[in-house]
């Protein structure tokens, strides 16, 4: 008769001490400072390489931090000291969520660029955009008008504050206004818009198709006055095959380098247009024909560029942060207090 070999209790027991040993040994490890000295100097890398390297600005800075973050949780949970002084613990927690939410908001960012018309508005569409892999905000549905912005000037042409008027609807569907600059943003749906030293002049116009509806739209020339003497662009009015060429050409001083000026639009100018190997000065009103449409010249407007950034782990951060320096000053403040400041 065969009978079940049953293993000692105290074998069970031993595997189990072992095993716990283990992951005490592993623990140990992932929470060495040799290891976050090499997390760092791996990290610095990481920076060195987003920096080259325009496609590899995530990935690169993003396993460092959750590498260090994982370092930072093992020596919490292996040092003793964490769980007999409360604010010290609180404090290295803090800055495991620090590196976690800046690991997050490289995933998750967008920055970009975009110059809107006066008059005109925005549809959701960047002229220039870079954005983490998993971004995950709501641009399509980010809609505000350009309502006009003034820049004043001292001489030589150092640019002062630059003020723009906004327009945009509330969560009830109503309008309202702001004003913006370069410190001071519109927020809409967590995304930033600032205004930048870009922006200039926009001949408008009106195109119209044979049997088609007349559209408006704009073309935005080069910044002024970085740009001065270089107020041209090509572009192709939409649906027609005809590529059409514009040059500003301006008769006066608009920003006069040697006295307090403000940006404004010229008075004294005109359009030069060319299409093909003809040319022709358009004034506003004029119509051009072209071979698959008409072309008529409104008149003139600025145009403003703004920079646009979004992360939405900014007020997390902060408040991390805030709570790292209460939890540091309360862990100095509990030492030191233990023991007279003068003996």
């Amino acid at each position: 008769m065969n009978h079940d070999e049953v293993a000692p209790a105290g074998e069970g027991a031993g595997a189990r001490m072992a095993a716990d040993r283990s992951e005490r040994g592993l623990l140990r490890r992932l929470a060495s400072l040799r290891l976050t000295l090499g997390l760092l100097a791996l990290l610095a890398v990481g920076i060195l390489i987003a920096q080259r390297f325009e496609e590899a600005r995530t990935w690169p800075i993003v396993v460092p931090l959750a590498l260090l973050a994982a370092n930072l949780l093992a020596a919490v949970a292996t040092n003793g000291v964490f769980r007999r002084q409360t604010a010290l613990l609180v404090f290295h927690l803090s800055l495991v969520a620090l590196v976690l939410l800046v690991a997050a908001g490289r995933l998750t960012y967008l920055k970009g660029h975009v110059g809107i018309t006066n008059g005109a508005g925005f549809d959701g569409e960047l002229a220039i955009d870079e954005r983490g892999p998993w971004h995950v905000g709501n641009l399509d549905a980010v809609r505000f008008t350009n309502d006009g912005f003034s820049v004043g000037y001292a001489p030589g042409w150092q640019r002062g504050a630059t003020r723009n008027t906004v327009l945009w609807r509330d969560g009830d569907g109503r309008w309202q206004q702001s004003v913006i600059g370069d410190q001071e943003p519109l927020v809409l749906a967590g995304y930033r818009f600032y205004t930048t030293f870009n922006k200039g002049f926009a001949p408008t116009f009106g195109w119209q198709r044979d049997g088609a509806t007349t559209v408006h739209g704009s073309v935005q020339l080069p910044s002024y006055p970085l740009n001065e003497f270089s107020q041209a662009a090509e572009w192709t009015p939409p649906g027609s095959r005809v590529a059409v060429w514009v040059m500003l050409d301006i008769d006066e001083v608009v920003i006069d380098p040697h006295a307090h000026s403000a940006f404004r639009l010229p008075q004294a100018y005109k359009l030069v247009v060319r299409v093909g190997d003809e040319r022709h000065e358009m004034r506003p009103g004029d119509a051009l024909r072209l071979p698959d449409g008409t072309l008529t010249f409104d008149g003139l407007r600025g145009w403003m560029g703004y920079r646009v950034f979004y992360d939405w782990t900014l007020p997390w951060l902060l408040a991390a942060g805030a709570v790292a320096v209460v939890s540091l000053g309360t862990h100095f403040w509990q030492k030191f207090a233990a023991s007279p400041w003068n003996r």
